[in-house]
C-alpha cells in the first residue's frame, strides 16, 4: 500500500507517494533529482549524504522516507543563494579542502547543522562532527582548516 508524505526541502513544500522502504536519499536523488545528496556506504558510516532536518544533520542513506512528514530539509541544493556560495562552501574551497567534491556536500551539511545550534563550537567540537565522515582525498587537515575559518566567517557576518 502506498503512502503518500508532504514535507518541505530546500524551502520549497514537496509531496511524493512512497511504497514504504524508500529511504531519504532515494527520495532526494531518485524522485526529487537533488543529487547534490551523495550516495556512498549505504549503511551510514561515510557520511556522504547528510542532510539536515528539523536542524539536525541526518545520514539520508539509512533514514526511512517515511518518516519525513511534516519535516523540513535541507540539502546542499539549497545553501548557495544564487551564484554566491554559503560561508561554509566558501571557506571549504578557500583552505584547499575540496579536491574530487564527493564529500563536501555531507560535510558542509554536518557544519551547518552544527554551527547553527552551536556557533561557537570548540575546536573539538568541530573534530568530533567532522570524525562523523570520511574523506580518501585530503587527509582532513585543509577540512578542520575550513571548517574553523567557516566558523570564523558565519561568527564575524551573523550567518545562518
Amino acid at each position: 500500500m502506498s503512502q503518500r508524505v508532504t514535507f518541505t526541502v530546500n524551502g520549497y513544500e514537496r509531496t511524493v507517494e512512497l511504497e514504504g522502504w524508500e529511504r531519504l536519499i532515494d527520495v532526494l536523488r531518485e524522485t526529487l533529482s537533488l543529487t547534490g545528496t551523495k550516495r556512498g556506504c549505504d549503511d551510514a558510516s561515510c557520511g556522504a549524504c547528510v542532510v539536515v532536518i528539523d536542524g539536525e544533520a541526518k545520514k539520508s542513506c539509512v533514514y526511512p522516507a517515511k518518516k519525513i512528514d511534516g519535516k523540513e530539509v535541507l540539502t546542499i541544493e539549497g545553501m548557495a543563494d544564487g551564484m554566491t556560495l554559503h560561508p561554509i562552501q566558501q571557506a571549504l574551497i578557500d583552505s584547499g579542502a575540496v579536491q574530487c567534491g564527493y564529500c563536501i556536500p555531507g560535510i558542509v551539511m554536518e557544519l551547518y547543522a552544527l554551527f547553527n545550534k552551536k556557533p561557537d563550537a570548540s575546536e573539538e567540537e568541530v573534530v568530533d562532527a567532522l570524525s562523523l565522515h570520511l574523506c580518501r582525498c585530503t587527509g582532513y587537515e585543509a577540512i578542520l582548516e575550513g571548517a574553523l575559518l567557516a566558523r570564523e566567517r558565519m561568527a564575524a557576518a551573523s550567518v545562518k
